[in-house]
This record gives C-alpha cells, sequence and structure tokens, in this order.
C-alpha cells in the first residue's frame, strides 16, 4: 500500500481530548462522550470526523505502550467564534503527510506496523513532531471489516 503524500492547510478544530496510552486505552470513552454534543458545535466545515493524537518527541524512537498521549475526537469549523462548554480549540498547522487510504476494522492495528515498520524506513521519509490524525469520513463504520478512513502521519524529508 502505497501513500499519497500531501501538503495540508491550516485547519481549525473543535472537539474533547484525553489523555491516554495503548495499554489504558480510552478512546471508546471519549468518542462517546463526543459524538453525544457534537451538534452543539454549529459552525463545522463538511460532516468529516477527525481523530487526532499528539505524541511527545520520544514517542516513537523509545516506544512503550505504558507511554500517554493526547487523543482527540473533533470536528473542522470555520471558526472559533462559538466553542461549546466543555470543548476546546485546536489548531492542525500546515504540514506534509503521508496519507494512507485504509480499509479494514479500527481494531485491527496492523496498517499501523506496516506504515512505521515497513514502509516508513524505506521511504526516504521519516515522522514529523506534529499532529497524527484519521479522517473518519461518510464510508467510516466503527470497528467494522468494511470501513474505510484515511490515516495522516506527519513527515519531514529524512536526514542523514
Amino acid at each position: 500500500m502505497q501513500p499519497r503524500i500531501e501538503i495540508t492547510p491550516e485547519r481549525k478544530l473543535i472537539g474533547k481530548q484525553i489523555t491516554l496510552s495503548i495499554s489504558d486505552n480510552k478512546t471508546g470513552e471519549l468518542w462517546r462522550s463526543f459524538m453525544l454534543r457534537r451538534n452543539e458545535i454549529k459552525n463545522t466545515v463538511g460532516s468529516n470526523l477527525y481523530s487526532l493524537q499528539r505524541y511527545d518527541d520520544l514517542y516513537f524512537s523509545h516506544f512503550n505502550p505504558n507511554t500517554t498521549f493526547e487523543k482527540w475526537a473533533a470536528v473542522e469549523v470555520s471558526d472559533f467564534k462559538t466553542i461549546p462548554v466543555d470543548m476546546q480549540t485546536l489548531i492542525l498547522n500546515k504540514g506534509t503527510y503521508a496519507v494512507f487510504n485504509y480499509k479494514g476494522s479500527s481494531n485491527d492495528n496492523s496498517i499501523f506496523q506496516y506504515i512505521f515498520a515497513t514502509w516508513l524506513p524505506d521511504s526516504g521519509y521519516e515522522v514529523d513532531n506534529r499532529l497524527h490524525f484519521e479522517i473518519l469520513g461518510p464510508n467510516y463504520k466503527n470497528n467494522d471489516a468494511t470501513s474505510e478512513e484515511e490515516i495522516w502521519i506527519p513527515i519531514k524529508t529524512k536526514t542523514i
């Protein structure tokens, strides 16, 4: 599976976030909480949902399933004029990404093993320290083998 390389423009997002780890995964809790209230966000751009992750600098070089990171459930908005109570803003900065069109269950992590262990080492790129995200569009179906989503991995040209 080869990704397309794309430069995303800056995007404004509103959503909810939590800190979790792979071993203490609270993703379902985050999304249930967000989905109950997402219609309170009035200035949305499109209908896509965004699942975002913010990792620290050493997360991938010293991987440990107990290391925490920030996870977001969000939607894109035109501005930050109205922010629902208990929701937060997030700016997704402009940057270069490897975009993988993934079809399969969101519970199957083999796509990430492929990206980080197979594709990335041979790609001429390395992970950049920016937000990672998935766009959950109209063909996304949680935990369904026929689900489709885009996986966006922040990259930069590999340094020698």
